[in-house]
């Protein structure tokens, strides 16, 4: 048996036609960059979201760097966010000029802890940009209240993220600003890069509307200098087709991240296997993460039985070479940095078999049992 962290093939195969179909009228109409596609997927998004705006973006890091943007993020101010998440969440602060600030993780979701973050908030903190790792949500709460004493605004980073919730709301829509990915093996993936952005702010609306495309509302005179951060009709009509599918692909990845819990706790194992909390509302499990011990050790064990896994993220971003000039050291934020050399994650997409799961965690068992 073959265990694939991801296949396309088992929940895009059966949207193929529709997929080709929706490609096609594209392709027959030729408005190939910011075509009707766009402007639908776009109402669609805001609508799902809750959100009163959706701007389809090229990327999801497009969507994080056109967001500071929007914000007027410039060099010597300071945003905060996680150590734990892709590169791209802290880079785009960097690269406008601006200096990332992160704060340790908490240890049983692994999102941003917020409830001591009042200690880095200063007149220079503009924004802070909460990760909605592996699917769940982060705790907005003590944001939201910060945020009637200081002044910033809060980005989600949705990457992760499309259609989870809280009881504040969907993810993307309790913030300022929600930034989405839809790389493709998201849990809403197009053929490409693609991204979105969503806000109701009238103000930020407008901004995102202009720097979107240069700096120019209407491509004779710029107001500013923007980027050419424009979404292709294609990846639209792609995603247009797939999020019809999102709340039933979601509900299957929660089945079974349930499955590979009572797995799990069947066979005994949490000693060395530690699971991932299921929250029934709105938890969107992108990924199944773990935490173990021997974990590249098991991964070489699991790759020998024909299983695939993956590590989000093996270096804390505050150790990364090139954040060297932040002064950050090993040590300072210790549950990233634990969390970085634990967690794996098995395979979770929709389509996987029950039977291919109790064969992974048969293998885990088994290598553990060969460690005792």
């Amino acid at each position: 048996m073959f265990v694939p962290l991801y296949d396309f093939e088992r929940h895009v195969g059966v949207l193929e036609k529709e997929i080709v179909s929706s490609m096609h009228s594209v392709m027959e109409r030729q408005d190939f960059i910011m075509g009707q596609e766009v402007k639908e997927l776009e109402k669609q998004i805001a609508e799902y979201t809750g959100t009163s705006f959706a701007f389809g973006v090229s990327s999801g890091t497009d969507a994080l760097l056109l967001s500071l943007m929007s914000l007027g993020i410039n060099a010597g101010d300071e945003v905060i966010t996680t150590p734990f998440s892709f590169f791209s969440t802290a880079s785009v602060i960097a690269r406008l000029g601006a200096r990332p600030v992160f704060v340790d993780v908490e240890r049983e979701s692994l999102n941003l802890d917020t409830s001591d973050i009042s200690a880095v908030i200063n007149e220079k903190t503009k924004a802070i940009i909460p990760v909605h790792i592996y699917g769940r949500m982060a705790k907005l709460d003590s944001l939201i209240n910060l945020k009637s004493d200081f002044d910033f605004s809060i980005i989600e980073d949705v990457a992760q993220a499309l259609g989870a919730k809280d009881k504040n709301g969907m993810a993307g829509s309790v913030g300022d600003i929600g930034c989405f990915s839809f790389y493709p093996t998201k849990n809403l993936g197009a053929f490409g890069d693609a991204g979105m952005i969503t806000t109701s702010s009238d103000e930020l609306a407008k901004r995102i509307t202009s720097l979107r495309i240069h700096g120019s509302s209407d491509g004779k005179i710029y107001e500013s200098i923007g980027g050419n951060f424009r979404l292709d009709t294609l990846q639209a009509a792609v995603l247009l087709v797939k999020l019809k599918k999102i709340e039933e692909w979601n509900n299957e990845r929660l089945k079974l991240a349930k499955n590979y819990n009572q797995f799990i706790e069947e066979l005994g194992i949490q000693e060395f296997v530690r699971t991932p909390r299921v929250l029934e509302d709105g938890h969107v499990f992108h990924q199944y993460v773990v935490r173990v011990g021997y974990r590249e050790e098991l991964r070489n064990y699991l790759q020998s039985k024909n299983i695939s896994t993956g590590i989000y993220y093996t270096e804390p971003l505050h150790l990364q070479p090139c954040f060297q000039y932040l002064d950050y050291k090993i040590g300072d934020f210790p549950e990233c940095e634990l969390a970085c050399r634990e967690v794996l994650s098995l395979p979770i997409f929709p389509g996987l078999k029950v039977e291919e799961q109790s064969f992974v965690v048969e293998n885990v068992e088994q290598f553990y049992k060969n460690k005792k």
